[in-house]
């Protein structure tokens, strides 16, 4: 072929700009108006916590102060109830990292006649309403002649809480590879070793998150409670009492305020450690 002849050269393609992606902007605005509607009743609540009127909501507030803070700090009644509600959230969540975690190591790698009920069984307290479980253990402490203490409303609490743990333990056992436990009986170790130096320090970070999810539940937790309280008060009872007292909804907004932070600080913890499980999975 003749050398001078040059390659026909194909017309080259316009390079069109990309059209915005308008789906994704009205996605994010549908997610701000979820988070705003789901947010706006606890602002209020923090909004009337330092208001000045005493009896009624009246928007927008009068006036702010910090008097009922101040009066709910020397509210004998509130110690009393904060008192039992963290007491009761403790020893529930400690029952539950108990159960949870042992309950976890059985169903987590084994499969046998009946693990697949047994993990039902294990989710179905959390995922029944609350008042049906109320009404399963007030008949149950009736027909058992039991009376109502800190104690029933501990194991009423301990019913949810399992779960919240469970779940949390059992996924993290799941996540680990089976090649280092056999690597670690390979090489001499004892089941106690393994456990110890392997599979407790992979799990320690999601029982955690579950006991702080745990605590979180039982801090605020009314239906249950009002099953199976008796004569004890715990903070969110309390509060539900003293909404039908209009000289008291300050004090009420400010003990909620404090709920809210109670409550929003271990959840937050526990995001924290699910977050990084979920990164260093991803």
């Amino acid at each position: 072929m003749p050398s001078d002849i040059n390659p026909v050269t194909p017309p080259r393609r316009k390079i069109r700009p990309r059209p915005v992606h308008r789906g994704k902007f009205a996605l994010r605005m549908m997610a701000w108006v979820g988070l705003a509607f789901l947010h706006f009743p606890l602002l209020v609540i923090i909004v009337y916590a330092f208001s000045t009127a005493d009896k009624s909501y009246v928007f927008p507030p009068p006036g702010y102060t910090l008097q009922w803070f101040a009066v709910a700090w020397q509210r004998e009644d509130v110690w009393r109830a904060l008192t039992l509600s963290v007491q009761v959230g403790v020893f529930a969540t400690l029952i539950a990292l108990i159960l949870g975690s042992l309950m976890a190591m059985a169903l987590a790698r084994r499969k046998f006649f009946g693990s697949s009920s047994l993990n039902l069984m294990m989710v179905l307290p959390i995922a029944l309403p609350g008042i049906v479980t109320g009404i399963a253990l007030r008949s149950a402490f009736n027909s058992m002649a039991i009376e109502y203490s800190i104690y029933t409303i501990i194991i009423g609490h301990a019913t949810f809480c399992v779960v919240v743990v469970y779940n949390n333990a059992v996924a993290r056992l799941r996540r680990i590879s089976p090649n280092l436990l056999e690597a670690s009986a390979d090489l001499g170790a004892t089941a106690w070793q393994t456990w110890r130096y392997i599979v407790m320090p992979q799990l320690a970070s999601a029982l955690l998150a579950g006991g702080l999810l745990a605590f979180a539940l039982s801090f605020d937790e009314v239906i249950v409670t009002t099953f199976t309280a008796g004569q004890q008060t715990t903070l969110p009872i309390w509060m539900l009492g003293e909404l039908f007292r209009p000289r008291q909804k300050p004090v009420t907004n400010v003990v909620a305020v404090c709920v809210l932070i109670m409550t929003f600080i271990p959840i937050i913890i526990a995001y924290w450690f699910t977050r990084e499980d979920s990164q260093v999975k991803n």
